[in-house]
């Protein structure tokens, strides 16, 4: 493969600020800025790590790590709640500097962002300069810093905004693409979690190279259709476009308590409360769900969980606490004590869309669905 055949000639732009809910709260408090701070739940408590700065890192703590587990890591860390006011204020400055170059942006979250300035406004010469100007901006209209990637497509963006945090802009080019790539550890892909690292490092892949060196059928045999995925990403090929549109493909709800809970009419009592949120959400933004899933971590950590898809899309509160009442019970084991408990909606259908235009009816007045069973 040359690479005339992997340069399509786009120029793709991939930002993300660094440690942003915690770059928030260090920006509006300064005394802490050299400190470990740590955004989510209260230490000690069971809640979990939203983000937290470079300095807390140092200590092992990460996203999505229980608040307890990062006390014990970082006892003099400062644990504070997420201002969502303030990080929502700065995500519309950074949202609204992305459009003064390019109307193809592609916000993957509150916090990062996909941009094709194949064509960009300001005329600049390349992408890298865009990148530049952009990541100026942002510092100086919000006082935070961002780290940028770019390259000829939305993977290779992606890792190169990984390379060089915080505060980086790395480039690749299509002549450095398939070396870094081959180089790559395999757990730094794009794509690839913990588990399927771990499998792949049990299969012998460590790198990109060991993963190049398999064919299609042979990680077709491991990884099912994922597999061509993979076997072309680490070609350098994506040929995934900006879409400036997203389409939400799941919605989930959760509740982690302070203290275990056996009780099931407690646990009801917090499934009403999720249906409640979920239904006013989904209402709120125009779709339903045709799959509803039951998420519980018991008092031990093992987590399960129990899914159910109806035929006809819902919305309705009492649907979602119906549904998920009876997977709950049918979950539980005798005298539980649990965790976490939570919904999650799937096979989502929206009212726009023309091909699900007839399913969007409010079916469900007239179903026969007994709610109180």
């Amino acid at each position: 493969m040359t690479v005339k055949d992997i340069d399509s000639g786009r120029k793709i732009i991939h930002v993300d600020m660094d440690a942003f809910f915690a770059a928030v709260y260090i920006r509006d408090h300064p005394e802490v800025k050299s400190k470990p701070v740590i955004c989510g739940g209260p230490a000690n408590s069971r809640g979990v790590v939203s983000t937290c700065n470079y300095e807390a890192r140092k200590y092992g703590i990460h996203s999505a790590m229980p608040s307890f587990q990062a006390h014990k890591l970082c006892p003099h860390g400062i644990f504070v709640r997420p201002d969502f006011d303030r990080i929502r204020e700065a995500s519309e400055i950074v949202r609204k500097i992305f459009y003064e170059y390019s109307d193809l942006v592609e916000p993957v979250s509150i916090d990062e962002a996909y941009l094709d300035v194949t064509n960009n406004k300001m005329n600049l010469a390349s992408a890298t300069e865009v990148a530049k100007e952009i990541r100026k901006k942002i510092f100086e209209r919000t006082q935070l810093t961002a780290s940028a990637g770019v390259s000829y497509n939305k993977f290779l963006a992606k890792t190169a905004s990984e390379m060089n945090k915080p505060d980086g802009l790395t480039v690749i080019t299509p002549k450095k693409a398939l070396k870094i790539l081959e180089e790559l550890p395999i757990g730094k892909f794009h794509g690839i979690g913990k588990v399927t690292e771990k499998k792949m490092n049990y299969l012998g892949i460590r790198n990109g190279k060991d993963l190049k060196d398999r064919s299609l059928k042979e990680l077709s045999k491991h990884f099912g259709k994922v597999a061509n995925f993979y076997y072309h990403i680490v070609r350098g090929i994506d040929n995934r476009q900006v879409t400036t549109s997203r389409i939400r493909k799941s919605l989930g709800c959760e509740r982690t308590f302070s203290k275990d809970i056996d009780d099931v009419e407690e646990m009801l009592e917090v499934l009403k409360t999720i249906s409640q949120k979920l239904s006013g959400k989904m209402r709120e933004k125009k779709f339903k769900a045709k799959t509803l899933t039951v998420k519980i971590k018991y008092a031990n950590f093992d987590m399960v969980s129990r899914s159910k898809t109806l035929d006809l899309p819902f919305d309705d509160e009492k649907i979602m606490l119906h549904i998920g009442r009876k997977l709950m019970l049918e979950t539980l084991g005798p005298k539980c004590s649990i965790r976490l408990l939570g919904f999650s909606l799937s096979n989502l259908v929206w009212e726009n869309d023309e091909n699900n235009k007839q399913q969007v009816l409010p079916f469900f007045e007239e179903t026969e669905l007994a709610v109180g069973e």
